[in-house]
Formats: structure tokens, sequence, C-alpha cells
């Protein structure tokens, strides 16, 4: 995963090593196998669906948990590290020593206020109230302007959004950015298309925003009039947005603007009043990362269509805050994002979701508690001695392209060396002394605990501004399975969590561990060169480093790559976007071909083990690969997932990568006629 950071409002788009903690630490645990071979179609060849050869019977066997819109090895993984971040949360709170006072103590609090569905469902729509009745008194842009000032500290109420995070151009030095606000669909497309499932979706979007607006007080009648001026206008809003493959290019959201420039471009808001009026009293500049867009608002504004914006400002607010009320509008908003949009059936545990609010949230703060039980010291030498030996095997890779000149070469190679390594948890910990979350017993709600959260960030982003960038923080909790590459930084990150089989596995033999988490650190590594992540320089500035010739050849191999991922079809006439996908595969491929090179690194400087399981080193690697990446999603998932997701669907990253690979052909003997196989010529090769 790529991440970047603080772009804007929002501007958010796996990778992995890991541990069997609990296992590590009993002698009574049952071994965990590198590789389960029940799993397996003995029936097919791995020559002609290597897929279904690896992960056949499992498969067959496996149905989708209802709670779950797709289900594979790393949601196996997410499913166990929920349970035992439970299980010490829980633990936690019956230890009289986490205060409310206390970091732990306040992700108690959270939760436990996430759960109080008591008092949630008493309270309604009240949390609400006073901010309805604010949006009700706008007459005029000069009230819109007024609003937009009071709401934007506790997480804004659309149209437009700050953050502040490092400048693409001086990765040292924290920037104010001016960017685009949520809309109800993640993507444009569902805004555009007149495709007719994705037409469809857009009209029982519509038919969401009524019957949500019903529950805050409108009649059938005019809910299903302003849902009607709420779509027409998010429409308007979508269309200058950048679409998702733009998205992706940093060079497109760097727009400088001093507050005089910005001012021409929308004149309509008064901006030197309202960057004061929120707590930015010192701002000469801003980062527009829409330019278009703010363009486009100056036409919505100087229509003064108050009634729609009022509208709209509603339907945010509400949307905004339907996991925070009650039950029946959290389960409302669950039938259409949900059911309609992902083909859920029912939501996961509440006490799952509450964890997932904690980890985004106050996640360090559990964190601290999660490494003390789960995450030895030995996990972190491990990994970094791992991590080591793939970027010496990716150095060997970059020397030896045949594609890129010396001059580039040298300069890739830098960016390598200098690329910075987080593993399990940060050096120094997030501090939460100046947040208050409070406990049910001391007035606190779930509502205003978020509130409170919103704030505290907010003041943080006021505080950054005028300090240097402090590239020692995480923007992952510990007990996150996941991992990214951050280009400003040029770090890649692995907490703890994701540290666990089936992508490390410390009982098992190198080749599944190279196969598996050796392959994600590649992965992450990639980032750092891929078609986003190279626009970036070795110090995580938005710089040019590339000769012209290197880069026209390596777009041109991006470009094959993306081919090959746009002819994928996982539903009949949907097909994946190779070109917005393009950032994963690159990962992926530079991944898998990087952590075998590391693989043949360790065989060279140890023993070789031979078969196990009947099978050598290099199967076993690929075999690996192939497991971490098994699964099984709804066909609404699916759809919704090649408009909003960067990341191709599991069972194309299992598979397509190494077939881009040649010693994947070399060691299941893979020749002309078989389903595997690609002709050389066509096999793209970038890292």
């Amino acid at each position: 995963m790529k991440i970047k950071l603080n772009k804007g409002l929002l501007l958010v788009i796996p990778a992995i090593i890991g541990f069997a903690e609990g296992q590590a630490q009993t002698t009574t645990s049952v071994k965990e196998p590198g590789i389960n071979v029940s799993f397996f179609d003995n029936k097919v060849k791995p020559a002609d669906n290597f897929f279904r050869f690896v992960n056949g019977t499992w498969l067959d066997k496996t149905e989708i948990p209802s709670d779950r819109t797709s289900w594979g090895s790393f949601n196996e993984l997410l499913k166990k590290t929920d349970k035992d971040a439970l299980t010490i949360l829980k633990d936690a709170s019956k230890n009289p020593i986490y205060k409310s006072n206390t970091d732990q103590g306040k992700a108690i609090n959270l939760f436990n206020s996430i759960l109080d569905t008591i008092a949630r469902d008493k309270q309604g729509i009240k949390p609400l109230a006073p901010y309805l009745a604010k949006i009700d008194k706008v007459k005029n842009i000069q009230d819109l302007q007024k609003l937009l000032i009071e709401m934007e500290p506790i997480g804004g109420i659309g149209f437009f959004g700050v953050g502040v995070g490092a400048d693409d151009k001086n990765s040292a030095k924290n920037s104010l950015s001016i960017g685009v606000a949520r809309l109800g669909l993640a993507d444009k497309d569902y805004y555009s298309s007149e495709e007719k499932d994705t037409k469809e979706k857009r009209e029982k979007y519509e038919q969401h925003i009524a019957r949500m607006l019903q529950l805050i007080g409108e009649t059938p009648d005019q809910a299903k009039v302003n849902a009607a001026k709420i779509l027409a206008l998010e429409i308007e809003m979508s269309n200058p947005r950048l679409d998702r493959v733009e998205r992706r290019d940093g060079r497109l959201q760097y727009n400088p603007m001093t507050i005089a420039e910005l001012q021409k471009v929308t004149p309509a808001i008064n901006w030197k009043e309202y960057f004061t009026g929120i707590g930015f009293t010192k701002l000469d500049s801003v980062i527009v990362s829409q330019p278009k867009y703010m363009k486009a608002l100056q036409t919505i504004f100087t229509e003064n269509n108050v009634v729609a914006w009022k509208e709209y400002m509603k339907w945010n607010l509400l949307s905004s805050s339907t996991a925070l009320l009650s039950t029946q509008i959290e389960e409302a908003n669950f039938d259409f994002y949900g059911k309609t949009l992902t083909g859920a059936i029912k939501q996961r545990p509440r006490e799952e979701r509450a964890l997932q609010t904690v980890n985004g949230t106050v996640g360090e703060a559990l964190g601290k508690l999660y490494v003390e039980k789960m995450f030895p010291a030995e996990a972190k030498e491990k990994a970094e001695k791992m991590i080591r030996n793939i970027i010496l095997a990716y150095q060997n890779r970059i020397s030896n392209l045949t594609w890129m000149s010396a001059e580039t070469k040298v300069k890739a190679i830098e960016k390598l060396n200098k690329i910075s390594i987080k593993i399990g948890y940060p050096d120094k910990w997030k501090d939460y002394s100046k947040l208050e979350i409070k406990s049910i017993a001391g007035g606190g709600s779930y509502f205003e605990n978020m509130k409170s959260l919103s704030r505290w960030n907010f003041q943080k982003d006021i505080d950054k501004l005028d300090k240097a960038v402090d590239k020692t923080e995480w923007y992952m909790s510990p007990q996150t399975v996941n991992a990214y590459y951050n280009p400003s930084y040029n770090e890649i990150v692995f907490p703890a969590a994701i540290l666990q089989p089936p992508f490390y596995n410390y009982q098992a033999d190198e080749a599944v561990n190279y196969g598996g988490i050796g392959a994600v650190i590649g992965h992450e590594i990639s980032h750092g060169f891929d078609d986003s992540g190279a626009r970036y320089n070795a110090d995580g500035n938005l710089v040019d480093w590339w000769t012209a010739d290197d880069l026209t050849q390596f777009t041109a191999l991006g470009t094959a790559l993306a081919d090959q991922y746009s002819a994928l079809e996982p539903l009949p006439g949907v097909h994946v976007d190779g070109k917005f996908t393009l950032g994963e595969n690159i990962g992926d491929l530079g991944g898998v071909n990087a952590a075998y090179d590391g693989l043949q690194l360790y065989l060279k400087d140890n023993k070789n083990p031979g078969l196990i399981d009947g099978f050598t080193p290099e199967q076993r690697f690929f075999i690996a690969w192939t497991t971490v990446w098994r699964t099984k999603s709804r066909d609404e998932a699916i759809k919704n997932q090649v408009k909003t997701d960067p990341h191709s669907p599991g069972m194309y990253r299992a598979y397509v990568p190494v077939q881009n690979v040649d010693a994947f052909y070399q060691a299941f003997d893979i020749k002309k006629g078989d389903g595997m196989f690609i002709e050389p010529d066509k096999r793209v090769k970038i890292w």
C-alpha cells in the first residue's frame, strides 16, 4: 500500500512481515504449517491454473462470512488480530491503573462509548440538532463562510477542507493544503457513468439519501425533492474533480498559491478571513490540490442556490455521523453502503467495528499494550535481517537493468539506500495528554468523543504548520494488519500485527517467508519506484531525477503492465483498471522479483533444505505468494473495488505478477500451450 498523508481534506489512497507471537511464547501451541497442502487442488496442473492449484480446495470449501464482502488470508489474519486486540483491551478495562487520564484509559473510554447503544438510541438525532439549526440559519454566502469556519475544526461540513503535511517539494517542511470535500459516492464515475449497473447504484443512492433525510425529520415528499437537489449538487461538484488515475499523480495536486491568488480563483470566500478564523493566523500560501474544482466552487457559490447548499450540508453532516448516532440510523446507512454497494449481508460484530475506530484514532494507546503482549524483540530482529537482504537484492536488480542508464541508476540506488525502515511500533509514542475522551460515567458519548478527537487532530495540524516535519511519526497503529510506503518520508512501515502467518512464520522454511513477507517487503520498496512514487527523490521531494530517455522507457513498461491488467475481467463486462492499479501492480511485480533474488542470496549463504512437502525452495516461494493472496469476493464488492481501490482483486495479485517472472516458468516447467504461459517477449520486466 502506498499512502500519501494530509493533503487536503481527504487524500487517502498490503505489504508484509510476520511472526507468530503467541506461538513463539508457548510450547503447547499447534505448529503453523509453512504451506497448507490440504488447500491444494491436485487435479489441476500448476502450469495450467496456478491460483487454482494452490488454493482450489480452499476455494471450494470456503464460504465468505455473512459479515464480510471478501475473504482470504489477509482477512483471516485481520480476524485473529482483532480477537487478540479485543482481549487485550477488555483486560485493560478491568485494570484500575488505566484511569481516564491515561492513554489506555482514553482508548477504553472511546471503546465503551461506541458500545453504549442504549444511550445512543435514547439520544437519537439530538446530537445533530444544534448543527442542523445552524445550517437552517444560513441565508447567504457570508453565513455559509461563518459556518464553514465553525465546522472545519470538528470535521467540516462540505465543499472543501484543509490539512497539514509534508510539502511535496520540500519534505522537511509542513505545508497547509486545501482539497475537495467528501461526496457520498467514492468515485466520480458513480456520478457520470451511464453504464447500467452504475446508473442503478446512483439511483439507489438518491433513494438512500431520501430515506436518511426522513430520519432527521423531513417528510417523505420533502426528502425526495431534497435528495434530488443533493444529488444534482454532488454531480456538479464531481465533474471538475481529478479522476481516479489523475489523483495518483502528485504533480497534478501540487499547486501552491498565495492567499491572494486563491482569492482570484474562488473570490466568493474571503480566504484571509477563513484561514484566520480556523486558526491559521500567519499564513502566506497554501497548496491547492485541485484548482479546477476550486474554480467550479465559485460557480456554485455565485449561483446562490442557498436551499441546495443547506440540504447538501445537512446530508454531509448526517452521512458523516451515521456511525455515531442511533442503531436505526447506523443500520439504514449500512443498507446502502454495505448491502447495495458491496454486497454485504450483515454488519461485522459491533466490538470489531468499535476496535477499528479505536485503532484509527487513538491506536497507539492500545498499541503499547498490544506490543507488550504480542510482539517479541526477536520478531523485529528477524524482519530487519530479511529487509536488508531484500534491499541488497533490489540494488543488484537496479544495477543489472538493461533499460536504465548508469546516470539514473546512481540516483535510484541512492533512493533505495536512503529508505527509512520502521518495524513493529514507533520509537516515540504519540502524546495524547491534551486529548479528552470522557468515560460514560463522566458524561462521555460516542458523538462528543469523536468531536473531541477532531478538535485535537485539528489543533495538531495548527501546531505542526510552523514546525519541521516529524518523520518519526507513524500513520498506522501497531495492531493494524497492513503496511505502507510514504513517498514524502521515503519510508516503508510494517506494523507489528502484519508480522504473523501467513506472511511470516518463524516455524516455516525461509522460502515460504520470502514468498510471503519478503515479497511484500519488496512490494513496499517498489512503491518508491512505481509510476507515482518514482516522481519523488531520495529525500522524499517531488523532483524529477530521471533522464528523459529512461523516463520514456519506464513509462512504456508501465503501459505494458497496465494493459495486462486492463484485459482482466473478474465479472462479465467488469474490467480491472490497469492505469488506476498500476502502482500496486508494479509493487507486486517488483516485490516478487526482489524477494526471489533475496531468497537466492539466502540459499547461497545457508544450507538448501531440499524438498519440503515435495517442493523445491523455488516452488515453495511462488506457492507462498499465491497463498497470501487467496481471496473470494462478492460480485458487488468487485464492482465497487475496480472503481475505488488501487489494488487489483486478490486472485489476480496471486498469479499475474508471477506470470512475468522467468523463474516461475523454470520452477514449474511451464511451456507454451500451458494455461499460465505468456510469450517471453510479452512478459513485463521493470525492476
